[in-house]
């Protein structure tokens, strides 16, 4: 029995190149087998397929029999599935690890007054560029909620505000204890409407008097000096999402901030 495509595809979502993918579907079609098998069964040159076997083991996916010719037992699909997550946990926990020393190391000093001084060279407007893909995205905002001293400034669309709450309710938290001011306009549903709520814990929420002819768009302002608005809608694919980000003071003040203002002061409060 050989496995569909669209098994092998899925095994790629799991960490398993082309050639893994490949002898280890033969493999659990036969139980146990030796690379040379192995290799006529899947086209993988011989010559890679101990490679392709030796990781296949290190994930967890296969189990070495010492014999002559050597041999391979295959890990049944579950119990593979669960050595590969325990696998990229310890990966992923040695990899943070690894940060946290480098964050409290001398070097991190270093670079810091390498930016400092950089930017102090530069004209504040000139820090600016585009954002792309939602999670890049999600994680530039978070950044700036993160970053803020005084005050947040966010319009947004319903999913946007949805968004919002799945992605950035611990920085908002987090602001709120450091005293910052935090203001979210958006418009309210009947659906979202328990999601104003949980935002409300943190941040004063007004929606729009009118909805018909309110700006539609996504945007952040902090501490008036810096800025971020969505270039996209909310129905692109999340890999194309495209934000515009900018340490511009006068986008904050003079463009951005009176459109949040003019909307906020007509909006509804929520409670």
């Amino acid at each position: 029995m050989v496995a569909s495509q669209e098994t092998l595809d899925a095994l790629e979502d799991v960490g398993l190149n082309m050639y893994e993918r490949k002898v280890y579907a033969a493999l659990i079609s036969r139980g146990v087998s030796t690379a040379g098998e192995l290799s006529e069964m899947t086209g993988v040159p011989r010559s890679r397929s101990y490679d392709v076997l030796e990781s296949l083991a290190e994930k967890g996916f296969a189990i070495l029999k010492p014999s002559k010719p050597m041999q391979y037992v295959a890990v049944p699909p579950e119990e593979a599935l669960e050595n590969t997550k325990e696998l990229h946990k310890r990966e992923l926990q040695e990899k943070m690890d690894r940060i946290d020393r480098f964050k409290e190391s001398s070097a991190v000093n270093e670079l810091q007054r390498l930016y400092d001084e950089g930017v102090s060279l530069v004209d504040p407007a000139e820090m600016s560029g585009a954002i792309k893909g939602k999670y890049n995205v999600h994680k530039r905002m978070g950044n700036m909620i993160n970053n803020a001293d005084k005050e947040i400034r966010i319009m947004t669309t319903a999913s946007g505000l949805q968004d919002i709450k799945e992605n950035h309710m611990d920085t908002l938290k987090e602001a709120k204890e450091l005293g910052v001011n935090i203001r979210i306009v958006a418009p309210k549903t009947e659906e979202n409407n328990g999601v104003f709520d949980e935002i409300g814990e943190y941040a004063e929420l007004r929606s729009h008097a009118d909805a018909e002819h309110t700006p539609e768009g996504r945007f952040v302002i902090v501490d008036e000096s810096h800025v971020s608005f969505s270039l996209t809608h909310d129905d692109i694919h999340p890999t194309q999402e495209t934000m515009f980000w900018s340490n511009s003071g006068h986008a904050a003040s003079d463009a951005l901030g009176p459109l949040f203002e003019m909307v906020w002061k007509n909006g509804k409060p929520h409670k």
